[in-house]
């Protein structure tokens, strides 16, 4: 199973897979050898602990060092908002959270993982966030490549996504920004900084709602080093608490970072910002401008949306959204143009607040999609995590300038893929040296040439082999039995069988210039090593017999042919 995420637009049942799909009774886990968790963003692993204890998986849950560390942290913060402050029923508990984690094993990139006899997996580099990984699930010959979340662009503190060409039966890959070409990174940092700048020189506030960990250190880094480039004295501020915990995830994973960072860390650690507080609730109301980073990412939930519905009904004030909403949240609603948002309780709260969206978001764009279509080669690919229209536009971009299959399943829909069988073949390295090497007596034997050799493919389990054909005879119990070819011919003028032979020894060896011919003492001629020619004659009637043995019927027709016109 590729990740296990909740949608974060519902408050009841919906926002959890239907694992049904999978076990109509009994538990999971003896449908699913293993669960892949691709990074630590709740929409990738926030049903983790509901599948595992309440609805009952035992088995492996595979992820790299730094989601296992920081993806119970989330968990139970969203526990916390849903259960504490909504007190909402059938969640799971912080003793579920704990109990699932210990079902983790960590995985290293470009590790090769054995899950069992037969299912193999790899992880490499995404970007997107810190230990986000792509994964490649490998069985007997087939693979398919499962990106989760990624970014082809390196930022200011994470590098670009990686893979090797490896070819699969099938890329997953998501598809969120599937018609978006980004601008520049310089032009999005530059009108950013731009925006933020003018509003709080009017005297306004602004509001960036963003996760915890990912884009809000990109952010910060850009803001930290501009406010102390321009000498500004305008309060920016961070949720409370996950600065801390950020900085030290981001210290503890640095070989997960930048290259940049990585090679600064030791002089200057660019997460000490120096500009940047920590938030107390108590500051919402606060006169005068102020930037407030918080959480979470799609105002769904949190202080995000607290501070939201007390600065929306002012026109000086500004929300920035730095990348994308999921339908059903506040976020996507104003990103839509809603100026009045009905809450639960009936509160209505007017937005004159000036609504700016800037995609600072860590997907690939489309372009970026293509690129990893492209370095990968895959037979088929798989478009998920997207909006219908965008990922049908998408699919018909990769179907023409690809040329190969492109699907879009939607929930519960089932896809059948078909892919090529190869079935990989043992040979003994004997028996072609001894079969192709002697092919070509020439001195420079040319290696395009195409060589025959004879041989007996032996199927053994799931493998063949290729052997001499009287090993494959004892293998099997058999008795090896000789095929013998006739055909007579006159004799020669002088009536003499040797310089009949020899002018036959001659016409073959100019026939067969690919095989060595051989000319026998007991007067048989050799063609290769397993044609045996030899001649007998009949004085009476002036003829010659001639027979072959040990070759197909195509070589016998092909020798016929030759020796007709003797």
């Amino acid at each position: 199973m590729l990740d296990c995420g909740m949608h974060m637009g519902y408050n009841d049942d919906r926002r959890f897979p239907d694992f049904t799909y999978i076990a109509r009774e009994g538990r999971l886990t003896e449908k699913l050898d293993c669960v892949i968790i691709s990074h630590f963003h709740l929409d990738h692993c926030g049903a983790l602990p509901y599948m595992s204890e309440m609805v009952g998986f035992d088995g492996p849950i595979y992820m790299t060092h730094p989601t296992k560390a920081i993806c119970p942290i989330l968990l139970e913060d969203y526990r916390k908002i849903t259960v504490e402050r909504k007190g909402e029923q059938n969640f799971f508990t912080s003793e579920m959270i704990k109990a699932c984690m210990k079902k983790v094993v960590t995985v290293n990139l470009h590790q090769v993982i054995q899950v069992d006899d037969e299912l193999e997996i790899k992880a490499y580099y995404a970007g997107h966030v810190l230990g986000a990984a792509m994964f490649q699930v490998r069985v007997g010959q087939h693979s398919v490549v499962y990106t989760g979340d990624y970014n082809m662009t390196p930022d200011r503190h994470l590098g670009a996504a990686w893979i090797d060409k490896c070819r699969p039966d099938v890329l997953i890959t998501e598809s969120t920004y599937a018609t978006t070409i980004r601008d520049s990174k310089r032009c999005r940092e530059r009108d950013f900084l731009k925006k933020v700048h003018s509003c709080v020189e009017r005297g306004g506030k602004v509001l960036i709602p963003c996760f915890a960990l990912g884009r809000a250190q990109e952010l910060c880094i850009l803001l930290d080093s501009f406010w102390e480039r321009m000498n500004m004295k305008v309060p920016i501020y961070f949720s409370l608490g996950l600065t801390e915990k950020a900085n030290h995830y981001y210290k503890l994973y640095i070989t997960w970072t930048s290259q940049k960072i990585k090679e600064t860390f030791v002089q200057h650690n660019m997460f000490d910002f120096k500009n940047i507080k920590a938030f107390d609730r108590a500051y919402i109301d606060n006169p005068g401008p102020m930037v407030v980073f918080a959480t979470p990412g799609m105002l769904h939930a949190g202080l995000s949306l607290q501070i939201f519905k007390k600065w929306a009904p002012n026109e000086n004030n500004m929300v920035i959204m730095p990348g994308y909403c999921v339908q059903g949240t506040v976020g996507h609603r104003i990103l839509n143009g809603a100026r009045k948002i009905e809450f639960e309780n009936k509160q209505v709260v007017d937005v004159k607040m000036s609504v700016e969206y800037m995609s600072f978001s860590a997907h690939a764009d489309a372009k970026g999609i293509m690129q990893l279509i492209s370095h990968c080669e895959p037979s088929n690919v798989l478009l998920v995590h997207g909006e219908a229209e965008k990922m049908a536009f998408l699919k018909s971009k990769i179907e023409k300038e690809f040329n190969i299959d492109c699907f879009m399943p939607e929930n519960g829909e089932t896809s059948y893929i078909k892919v090529k069988h190869n079935i990989p073949i043992d040979a003994s390295l004997n028996l072609l040296k001894r079969h192709l090497c002697n092919v070509d007596d020439s001195d420079n034997p040319d290696p395009k040439q195409l060589k025959v050799f004879h041989g007996a493919l032996l199927m053994k389990g799931n493998k063949m082999q290729l052997v001499e054909p009287s090993n494959a005879f004892n293998e099997l119990g058999l008795e090896e039995r000789e095929l013998r070819f006739t055909c007579t011919i006159p004799l020669s003028d002088e009536g003499d069988l040797s310089s009949t032979t020899k002018r036959i020894y001659h016409l073959l060896q100019r026939e067969f210039q690919d095989c060595p011919v051989h000319y026998s003492s007991d007067g048989s001629i050799i063609i290769g090593e397993s044609v045996l020619v030899e001649l007998s004659s009949n004085e009476e009637s002036k003829q010659v017999l001639v027979s072959w043995s040990h070759q197909d019927e195509d070589i016998g027709s092909h020798i016929q042919k030759v020796l007709r016109p003797t």
